[in-house]
């Protein structure tokens, strides 16, 4: 089973967007700024565009406080191991 959002990027060709996938109905695709999810912000419905905008906005909040969360996350996780390279570096001096 497949979470209910992914991220990705392709920093070859959009070096500053990231892209939010929502797995389950309705699938879509939602590109966004890096430093912010309603920058520059496109939406690739994979199924049909839901009738209710309130379903939209409630699926693009939820989207973006993934992202939000995600990219916390690893910052976080960045900091922890550069702080490890730099412990290993001061217990192992060359």
């Amino acid at each position: 089973m497949l979470p209910k959002f992914l991220l990705a990027d392709n920093s070859q060709v959009l070096p500053d967007t990231i892209f939010v996938v929502h797995n389950e109905q309705p699938r879509f695709i939602v590109g966004c700024d890096v430093e912010g999810f309603s920058v520059d912000q496109q939406i690739y419905w994979i199924d049909e565009e839901p009738a209710s905008e309130e379903l939209i906005k409630e699926l693009l909040e939820q989207a973006e406080e993934f992202m939000d969360i995600e990219l916390e996350y690893e910052e976080e996780l960045y900091k922890l191991e550069n702080d490890e390279d730099e412990d290993e570096d001061i217990d192992n001096p060359k």
